[in-house]
């Protein structure tokens, strides 16, 4: 038997990887295939069209990758730029600097941007770059929608007002791998030239499939990108698309089935009442973090994230005393604080599939966590802050009307 085991489910509430949908888990129980028969290319033009639909573009190319959302990134950066190229990149959490690692690792002449952490991106220092930049040295601009370690929610469609504002040309690289089918994303809309997750984020899916999406306009600058590529490089995989049989190489059999039964159970909620499901959930953990006393490390409601909530907690607590309590007396996963954050903060993931009740349990949890460790909480204010709320915003399920 497994030393880790427990009583019940485990309550994952860590900000990926999520719960995954019982649907997605049958859909994936099932032996190899042959992917070069008729039927593997079937279902992947059927998944290449159907993945568009969750960036919200028409024009958009996806690429569904075998890799995580760091190899997302490397493709996203490596087929669009050249060695030496300057990007403007924004460093606001763990995981954007971890990105900006990447540009410079990959030889990007990198401008980086930072804000205090807990701040969105700086968007009056990017205006004074544009403005200054009358000769487009700026080749590109790298931004993290959602920075999961600070629960930051970035403004994407800001960054196209000034980019169009200043007639510059440089491309529009995001990071929606905390984002994407969980908080609105307009891939068309907001001129954004490569998007990416993964699948283990609001998909709810296991972790494996990097998902990126290309813009006409990034798909040809990737023919003049010098960027060293071999794995990640799109031309392979535009290569085989012509040809109808899709892939350059092995895909995962079993993560395309549960792509396809992911895809699904979003459209069939739709994904505007995902994305609403999402906001109230964020909303109600915000609510219970106030009605216990404690601080959001995001510092402004502009930025606060719908899908990971920071939780700082007082000075007297080191916060991963609550992750190890959750998990070892509650069996609750919580997230921990990372680099300038640790110790300070817990995270509260509340994304993919997952609802009201859930999260209920979820902060009943948190509430008997801070009672044991010291912190002078109400049992039931948080729960009833967020139930309150919750009781007057959920809709009637559709196919149960």
């Amino acid at each position: 038997m497994d030393y880790t085991y427990a009583p019940g489910r485990n309550h994952l509430f860590v900000p990926g990887p999520v719960n995954i949908p019982e649907q997605v888990l049958r859909a994936m129980n099932r032996n190899n295939e042959d992917y070069r028969s008729p039927a593997i290319p079937a279902m992947t033009k059927n998944l290449l069209e159907d993945v568009k639909k969750i960036f919200k573009t028409t024009s958009g190319t996806p690429f569904l990758i075998p890799t995580t959302g760091t190899g997302a990134w490397e493709s996203a950066l490596t087929n669009t730029l050249s060695p030496g190229d300057r990007i403007i990149s924004f460093l606001i959490g763990q995981f954007s600097l971890l990105w900006i690692d990447q540009q410079q690792r990959l030889n990007f002449d990198v401008d980086v941007v930072e804000s205090e952490w807990g701040r969105g991106a700086n968007l009056d220092i990017l205006a004074s770059k544009l403005a200054a930049d009358r000769n487009h040295s700026i080749k590109a601009i790298c931004i993290v929608h959602n920075e999961t370690a600070t629960g930051v929610t970035n403004n994407l469609s800001a960054v196209r007002k000034l980019l169009d504002d200043y007639n510059h040309p440089a491309l529009f690289l995001v990071d929606g791998v905390s984002s994407i089918c969980a908080i609105d994303f307009r891939m068309d809309e907001w001129g954004v030239d490569v998007a990416l997750t993964g699948s283990q984020k609001a998909l709810s899916l296991p972790t494996g499939l990097g998902i990126v999406c290309a813009s006409p306009k990034a798909i040809e600058a990737s023919k003049t990108a010098k960027s060293v590529r071999v794995f990640f490089d799109w031309k392979d995989y535009l290569k085989f698309y012509k040809m109808g049989t899709y892939w350059p190489y092995t895909p995962s059999i079993q993560l395309l089935y549960g792509l396809r039964a992911a895809l699904d159970l979003i459209f069939e909620e739709g994904l505007d009442n995902v994305i609403a499901r999402h906001s109230r959930l964020g909303k109600a953990t915000r609510l219970a973090v106030e009605a216990w006393g404690l601080k959001n490390c995001t510092q402004s409601e502009e930025w606060v994230s719908d899908t990971v909530t920071a939780v700082v907690v007082p000075p007297y607590i080191d916060s991963a005393e609550v992750v190890r309590r959750a998990w070892k007396r509650y069996n609750l996963s919580l997230g921990l604080g990372l680099n300038k954050v640790a110790g300070k903060v817990f995270r509260i993931g509340h994304l993919g599939h997952l609802n009201e009740l859930q999260l209920l349990g979820c902060l009943s949890g948190v509430e008997m966590i801070l009672k044991d460790i010291g912190y002078p909480v109400k049992l039931g204010s948080g729960v009833a802050a967020a139930a309150a709320y919750l009781q007057n915003n959920i809709p009637m399920i559709p196919s149960r009307i």
